[in-house]
């Protein structure tokens, strides 16, 4: 059965489900840009970038939001007004009611995310994170009375505890003896104000998202038996299972450099390839990154890279894979991540499917790479 009433703010938890936003680095804005998390939704469009053109299509196209890789605010904005590129956006997103949400760099670092996506389509197999990033989590310690252990830890699930990866309710259970003391004016589960009590406690451990950290503590306490409740809150770096920046793999069969770049450009439909290299290097173990990656080349190379595929390749970068003896091949920033539209649509359509969802996808077909070569 179809369940319908979904709203904007569903589709925004659920991207962040999908690309968790701990993921993405800190100069970037992801999520919600602009618009009302409570409109009712059921139609979706899905773009590269926040552009004018992307935003009338959806509106034309009857879809209540607009997902795009790129995001539209970067800085505060000072003003809003039609008179300026971004200002303009804005100014027919909210008259016309399309909410514009992003999905960037933690769409890039996701493990089912655009540099995954960018491998499978080149054929780049085995395929790791490039560069591993640690996410923004907290370890949520909770001392629990036996018997309410399974009530507790199922309230801090519901509310995002409990996710390692692709694993969920996780947490780790010790038992132990518990004292404490009401005071005066305490109305205590059990005890006596005044006397110290000793309580057979489970010490209950999980992993909460910082983003999370309210809800989850506000569940906790509800199902919590006790008046006042003990926990305690660590930070932690730990990496994102599957997670990173880039990606690096290996190819089924060796190739040369002029053999595999006649590949890429092929897989992701390039009208030109920059290249850095001998047409005749070896190419076997191959690192990416999608959009501007030239920055993983030292990366790359300590992995044993023969090349990395990127796009936005400087000069001086494509001199330093010179003095490494590594190739690069520049294929652009909008061949190597235009991809992410289906591929989005595919993830979010699944996860609609699961949830019964009355939402509609599509893609923004009218975006083209601003480059021309002659």
């Amino acid at each position: 059965m179809v369940k319908q009433g979904q709203r904007i703010q569903d589709l925004v938890g659920l991207i962040h489900k999908l690309y968790a936003p701990e993921l993405a680095e800190d100069w970037d804005n992801v999520g919600l840009q602009v618009g009302d998390p409570g409109r009712p939704l059921d139609r979706v469009m899905v773009a590269l970038d926040p552009g004018l053109e992307a935003v009338e299509a959806a509106r034309d196209a009857g879809a209540q939001a607009l997902v795009t890789h790129h995001p539209l605010l970067f800085k505060p904005v000072k003003r809003l007004t039609p008179d300026d590129a971004v200002g303009k956006v804005l100014w027919t997103a909210v008259r016309d009611g399309v909410a514009i949400i992003s999905a960037h760099t933690n769409l890039d670092c996701a493990a089912d995310g655009l540099n995954n996506w960018l491998a499978q389509k080149i054929g780049v197999e085995q395929a790791l994170p490039l560069q591993a990033v640690a996410g923004d989590y907290l370890k949520l310690i909770v001392f629990v009375p036996v018997g309410h252990e399974d009530a507790v830890s199922d309230a801090l699930f519901s509310a995002g505890g409990g996710q390692i990866g692709a694993y969920d309710q996780c947490s780790f259970r010790s038992s132990g003896e518990g004292t404490f003391r009401p005071g005066p004016g305490t109305q205590p589960y059990i005890g006596t104000v005044g006397q110290r009590e000793t309580a057979e406690e489970v010490r209950l451990e999980t992993i909460v998202p910082k983003r999370k950290l309210l809800r989850v503590l506000e569940k906790m306490q509800k199902a919590h038996p006790y008046e006042e409740v003990a926990y305690d809150l660590l930070p932690l770096k730990n990496q994102v299972p599957g997670a990173g920046l880039g990606r690096i793999g290996k190819l089924a069969q060796q190739a040369t450099l002029g053999e595999f770049a006649a590949r890429v450009k092929e897989s992701l439909g390039c009208d030109h390839l920059r290249l850095i290299g001998t047409d005749q290097m070896p190419v076997h173990k191959v690192a990416l990154c999608g959009g501007s990656g030239a920055f993983l080349l030292q990366t790359a190379h300590r992995q044993g890279a023969d090349v990395l595929v990127t796009g936005d390749v400087k000069y001086h970068e494509a001199r330093q894979a010179e003095e490494l003896g590594m190739a690069l091949i520049d294929a652009g920033h909008f061949a190597t991540e235009q991809l992410m539209i289906e591929q989005v649509i595919q993830s979010l359509q699944a996860a609609a499917r699961q949830l019964n969802w009355g939402v509609a996808f599509e893609a923004y077909t009218g975006e083209e790479d601003p480059f021309r070569f002659y």
